[in-house]
């Protein structure tokens, strides 16, 4: 059955931002039960009273905070790192690709250099320092590169242990991001270390971002 309820539900989940907007109590609910009132008495087939929709409105922003969002705890103490001059490079996955993978490894050091690989079904992705660029072109032959990707950072921060059976923690910082139109380039994460692959320019904005994030919701 459809409800003014579930009406409102769908107009934001097709609008992410203004769930965000809501959260920070700067969309006014008259406007946007007015803003809303055509399209849901479309869909209900029936003339709805604004009064309703902002009702509406405002028991789904409250059921939303009250979700995994507000569950996710971040470290008070959690450290923010940055690793900057990066590039990434993406290969097309064949049986040599990981001997090709093992050569890297054999070239990089643990304890200072950054590297990350991820696999997929037909590709694999490598981020690395900019000081191992030219050895690892070398390494792949270029008709296997598919993409290229320079001045890359990565922006890290601590997980607690408990965000494996927790949802949101994720979803707090890309909300956060997304909204100060900061673009992610990768995501790579461990058990509790999460990085986020960045364009250089964006780090000083997406540093204060994750900051206030953490301070928010610790």
């Amino acid at each position: 059955m459809v409800t003014i309820s579930r009406t409102v539900e769908k107009i934001i989940e097709e609008n992410p931002f203004l769930q965000e907007a809501l959260s920070r109590g700067i969309i006014n609910y008259a406007a946007l039960a007015d803003d809303f009132k055509p399209r849901i008495d479309r869909e209900l087939k029936q003339s709805v009273k604004e009064s309703a929709i902002m009702m509406a409105l405002r028991r789904l922003n409250e059921k939303l905070e009250k979700t995994f969002a507000r569950k996710a705890k971040f470290n008070k103490d959690a450290d923010i790192f940055v690793q900057s001059d990066l590039f990434e490079i993406t290969v097309k996955k064949s049986g040599k690709t990981f001997q090709l993978v093992k050569e890297i490894y054999e070239l990089i050091n643990p304890e200072k250099d950054f590297l990350t690989l991820t696999q997929g079904v037909h590709q694999v992705t490598i981020i690395a320092n900019k000081r191992n660029q030219k050895f690892i072109y070398k390494t792949f032959e270029r008709e296997r590169i598919i993409k290229e990707i320079g001045n890359l950072a990565a922006i890290s921060t601590g997980l607690p242990s408990t965000a494996i059976d927790e949802a949101g923690y994720l979803y707090l910082i890309t909300r956060a991001f997304a909204w100060e139109n900061i673009s992610i380039v990768e995501i790579v994460s461990t058990f509790t270390e999460l990085a986020l692959i960045l364009k250089e320019k964006d780090v000083p904005k997406a540093f204060t971002v994750m900051k206030e994030v953490i301070e928010k919701n610790s």
